[in-house]
This record gives structure tokens, C-alpha cells and sequence, in this order.
């Protein structure tokens, strides 16, 4: 069946577990519903007990009415069946109700759990995955986890009738009930074969489930763009290609899950057959009486069908096992961003010291290279270079978003792979080049890191910023609605957005990642003028394109191919003639005063 993986590649984190390792992880999450479990198991019993008990029921009617004819013996045969029927539905009822709340207790602390793992993994994980993917395994895989639940709770229900009817039978018959007994093991010996194929083409089917929902993520996100080059044509064909490759797995997988029924319904076929001619031959014979020749035939039904859906259960169990497979993958994922220690952090002074570091994204690619650099507390040092020097990398690095393979980074002469993580990033501020707003108003989003602070207090950080004239270009001043990522504010609005959010949270550190590169040259002046607000008191990182950040700077480190080939004022680079110069004449010159002034 390897053809059906074919174009489905797994992720890098997948790995394999065995049933065993699963159903324990399973039963884990289900022990806290334990209580519940024992009263839909004692409902299960009670649905079974009922539903066995009626056809013993027309069996001893069948011969009391052979024996005495009479109406009120049917009237109570009637009754008798009537009143089993009722109960068992009512049972199977509130049978149903507390699995229905148990499951759904799990699957509410199961998806807490994933989205837990995935909020927390490192940004080299995303780097490496689909977001798509991973959503599509918080989503349906974790829906489709519960099917294990369901279907065992459903084969508790059959094998406890199974065991009721043929205990019957056995009372009854014991040659007729042994006859149906030695018709099950080829059933069984069906299932168990058809397990590992099951199991290969639902992984199959949700891998390609999971590369349609990426598509479609991607393709949304990238909306924009694709109609501004007018490429519309393109997504949907690279959509309709990837949607038939779903539609030829699913197909593939709908063949084999759905023969697995009309196979065992033959097998059902034949071995009736038999117990119809065998009992019919006892009848004849006056072996058995035709009451409980009735009884074989309607347990017969009743013991095949749970039968099949026991020897079934193994093929729609690897449903369940294949999503249990995905989502407990995604949650046991290696981080790459790894504490040695949970140290307090308290308020940091803001000393940064790189030691011959090493860093690459890609083994044997090193970014940094015995990289070593000390950021004195409350300096502003401004990062200049060609793409791929290392600038963002840095950023990256101080943020602890990535791990360094070796060297270290001390902060205020303490390794930050000792501090607990969360305190530390408490610390740090970042402002991207493309700030990301979520739904909601602006005064939402500048409280997103200080979700504590007042209206009041978001106010006032937002009129330090450019003196607050940019809230006068907001329709509805800070309940303004920023739309999906800030889709309905200029980009210069949400990186102003972005700088009070900054201002508020009040970091030690901040991270100024081409914040300005992406703007007018007016909105830009606003975004200084709130720079030299955010810039006050505390350490900066400043990885800039735009000549009025850099020369701001207490120090200008320039980089090429990770190394430090030049650092200095802005003057004193110039003055030097070097690399920097170089750049100052080839992408910042154009961008002084004094150039503006000589074109004008």
C-alpha cells in the first residue's frame, strides 16, 4: 500500500508509537472521567442484559403457546418484549449522555493541552512547519482521538452481549451454540490482517487532510498578494491539485474501511446458513423444539452482528490510534530551546555579553561565528549589514527564540539559559518590521502586554508616542476595531500601535527589528519622535535600514558573514573610510538632510 503515501511526507517531529504506548497515554486522559466511565460501563451492562433478554423472551413464549394457546399468554409475551425494548433504549439513553460528556471533557482538556505545546514551542519549530498542518492536528485529530473512546465503550457493549448470548445459547444448546462458536475465529483472523492496512491509509488520509487545510491557510493569508499579481488562476490550480491528491487518498481509504462490513456480512452469510440447516435438521429430528430452534436464529443476529463489530473494531480503531499518533507527536516534540535551569529574574540593568558564540539554523551553515560582544546597560547599539550578516539573528538570540550551539550569552553576567524564561521575556520588548495586531480595538492591542493596566494608563503611553497626534487619525480614538492583523490601520498606524504597546509594558531590553523600513517618510518622523520615548532608560538593540535610526545610536556594530568587521559612532565610521562608509554611500546617504538638501 506504499502508493498512497506517495507526495504525503511526514513532519519531522512525527514518530512512531506502539498501540500499547497509546491506549496508556488514552487512559491517562480519561481517568479523571473515571467516575463517569464506571456508570456508562454499568449502563452498557444494563443495555446488554435487555437486549439479550428479548429474544429468550419470545422463545419461552413461542413454547408456552405451543403448549396452551391462549391471548393473555401473547398479551404478556407483548408486554414482556415491550417493557425489555423500553428499558434498554432508556439505559442506552443516559448511557450515551455520560459518554457524550466524558468525551467531551477529554477532548477539552486534550486540545488545552496540544494548544498548550504548540504555544510554547520554539520559532524554529514554525520555521520548519506548516501552521496549517498544525491546526489541522489541534482540530480534527484531536476530535478524531475520541473514535478509540467510542469504540470501545461500543465493544464493551458487543463482547458483553456476545458473552450473554452465548451463555444462552450454551443453557439451550450446547451443540448448536458450539457450532457458532467455531465460526468465529476465521472472522477474527479477517480483522486482524486488515488492522495494518487500516492503520497505513487513515495516517495517509490525515496527512493529506492536513496539506489541504496548510493550502488553504497559506492561500487566505497570502490573499493580497496573489490578486495584486494577479495570480488567482495559479492558487486555485495549486488548490485543485493538492485537493485531488486528498480526494484519491480518501477515495483509497473509503475502498478499504468501507469493504470491511460486506466481508464480514459473508462470512455472517455462510455461518447462518449453516445453523439454519443444522437447527432446522434438529427440528425435524425432534432434537430441539421449534421455540428454541427461533431462539438460535434471532441470537443469531443479535451474536453476529456484535461479532462484526468487534472484528470491525480493530480497523476503525486504528482511526483513533492514527489521530492519538498525531496529536501526542505534536505534544512530545523535542524543544531545540532548552532551559539548564528556572532562576529568578527580577528587573534586569540590561547588560548583554555575546562569548564566542556559535549559531546556525542549518547544521554546518553557521550564522555566527566565535561571535563575542558586550552591550553595556542602557546603551543603544544599532546593527548594520548586507542580508544574512547575522543582524536579526542576534535579535533572535537575545529573545531566546532560537538556541546557540555553543558559547554563551550572559545577562548582567548571568547565562540565559539559567533564567526562568517566562521572567525574562517580561523583560524584553520587540517591535518587527511588520507588527502583528490582533483582533480586537487598539486600546486592546497596546494592553496586550500589560493586560493589567488601566484605559487611563494605555492612553498616556499612546501620547508619549509622537505627542499622541496619530490617536486624532483613528475613526474611533483607541476602540478603533484593527481588523484581522491590523488589516484595517496603515502600517505606520500599527507600528505607532506597536511602540505604545512597547512603552506600556516598560522592558529593560528592547528589540528594534527595522522598525521604520516599511513607512512613509512622514509617519516615519512620527515613529522617531516616539522612539526617543521607547529608547529612554533601558538597552537597544537597533537593526535598522533608515539612516536617522542608525546615527542615533551610542554604537554602530557593522557585520558581515557574522563577524564584527567594524563598530563605532556614526562619525567615527565615516571618518574611517571602511565598510561602513561604504554602506553610508551606497543605502543611507540618499537618506540625510544634507543629500535631500544638494537634490532640492
Amino acid at each position: 500500500m506504499g502508493f498512497i503515501l506517495d507526495g504525503l511526507d511526514s513532519e519531522s517531529y512525527d514518530r512512531k508509537y506502539s498501540d500499547r504506548d497509546l491506549l496508556q497515554r488514552i487512559v491517562q486522559y480519561f481517568l479523571p472521567e473515571r467516575q463517569r466511565m464506571m456508570l456508562v460501563a454499568g449502563m452498557v451492562v444494563c443495555v446488554s442484559l435487555f437486549n439479550a433478554a428479548r429474544p429468550l423472551l419470545v422463545t419461552r413464549g413461542i413454547d408456552l403457546l405451543a403448549k396452551r394457546p391462549a391471548l393473555d399468554t401473547l398479551l404478556v409475551l407483548c408486554l414482556g418484549v415491550l417493557l425489555s425494548g423500553a428499558l434498554g433504549w432508556l439505559f442506552n439513553f443516559f448511557q450515551q449522555r455520560a459518554s457524550a460528556r466524558a468525551i467531551g471533557n477529554v477532548v477539552l482538556h486534550l486540545r488545552e493541552d496540544v494548544f498548550r505545546a504548540v504555544i510554547n514551542r520554539d520559532l524554529s519549530f514554525y520555521d520548519a512547519t506548516s501552521s496549517g498542518k498544525v491546526v489541522s492536528r489541534i482540530t480534527a485529530d484531536t476530535q478524531d482521538f475520541t473514535n478509540v473512546v467510542s469504540l470501545v465503550m461500543s465493544l464493551l457493549s458487543e463482547g458483553l452481549l456476545v458473552i450473554l448470548i452465548v451463555s444462552i445459547l450454551f443453557y439451550v444448546e450446547w451443540r448448536l451454540a458450539l457450532l457458532t462458536l467455531l465460526m468465529s475465529p476465521m472472522v477474527f483472523a479477517f480483522a486482524l490482517v486488515w488492522r495494518r492496512i487500516a492503520r497505513r491509509v487513515t495516517l495517509a488520509a490525515k496527512q493529506a487532510r492536513a496539506k489541504v487545510n496548510a493550502n488553504v491557510q497559506e492561500s487566505i493569508a497570502g490573499i493580497a498578494i496573489a490578486k495584486s499579481f494577479r495570480r488567482e488562476a495559479a492558487l486555485y490550480g495549486e488548490f485543485q491539485a493538492i485537493n485531488k491528491e486528498a480526494y484519491d487518498v480518501g477515495l483509497r481509504r473509503g475502498i478499504v474501511m468501507e469493504n470491511v462490513f460486506p466481508i464480514l456480512d459473508a462470512m455472517s452469510a455462510i455461518g447462518t446458513a449453516v445453523l439454519v440447516y443444522a437447527g432446522g435438521a434438529a427440528v425435524l429430528g425432534d432434537a430441539i423444539s421449534p421455540g428454541t430452534w427461533y431462539l438460535f436464529l434471532q441470537a443469531l443476529g443479535l451474536f453476529w452482528f456484535p461479532l462484526t463489530s468487534i472484528a470491525s473494531f480493530w480497523s476503525q480503531f486504528q482511526d483513533g490510534l492514527a489521530a492519538a499518533e498525531r496529536v501526542f507527536s505534536l505534544v512530545d516534540a523535542e524543544p531545540k530551546v532548552v532551559q539548564i535551569a528556572e532562576e529568578p529574574v527580577g528587573r534586569l540593568a540590561g547588560e548583554i555579553e555575546f562569548r564566542h558564540v556559535y549559531f546556525s539554523y542549518i547544521e554546518g551553515d553557521d550564522v555566527l561565528r566565535d561571535f563575542s560582544l558586550r552591550i553595556r546597560p542602557r546603551e543603544t547599539v544599532a546593527f548594520v549589514g548586507h542580508t544574512g550578516a547575522g543582524k536579526s539573528s542576534l535579535a533572535r538570540l537575545i529573545a531566546r527564540f532560537y538556541e546557540f550551539q555553543s558559547g554563551q550569552i550572559l545577562i548582567d553576567g548571568r547565562d540565559i539559559r539559567r533564567l526562568n524564561l517566562a521572567d525574562y521575556r517580561r523583560q524584553l520588548g520587540l517591535v518587527p518590521q511588520s507588527p502583528f495586531l490582533f483582533s480586537g480595538t487598539v486600546l486592546d492591542n497596546i494592553r496586550y502586554g500589560a493586560p493589567g493596566a488601566s484605559e487611563e494608563e494605555a492612553l498616556q503611553a499612546a501620547r508619549h508616542i509622537s505627542g499622541g497626534d496619530w490617536l486624532a487619525d483613528l475613526p474611533d480614538g483607541l476602540e478603533t476595531d484593527v481588523g484581522e492583523r491590523g488589516s484595517r490601520l496603515s502600517m505606520g498606524q500599527r507600528q505607532l500601535v506597536a511602540l505604545a504597546r512597547v512603552l506600556l509594558h516598560n522592558p529593560s531590553v528592547l528589540v528594534l527589528d527595522e522598525a521604520t523600513a516599511s513607512v512613509d517618510p512622514f509617519t516615519e518622523a512620527q515613529i522617531q519622535e516616539g522612539l526617543e520615548v521607547v529608547l529612554k532608560d533601558r538597552t537597544a538593540i537597533i537593526i535598522a535600514h533608515r539612516l536617522s535610526t542608525v546615527r542615533k545610536a551610542d554604537r554602530i556594530v557593522v557585520l558581515e558573514q557574522g563577524r564584527i568587521i567594524e563598530e563605532g559612532t556614526h562619525d567615527e565610521l565615516l571618518a574611517a573610510g571602511g565598510h561602513y562608509a561604504d554602506l553610508y554611500n551606497t543605502y543611507f546617504r540618499h537618506q540625510s538632510l544634507e543629500y535631500i538638501e544638494q537634490r532640492a
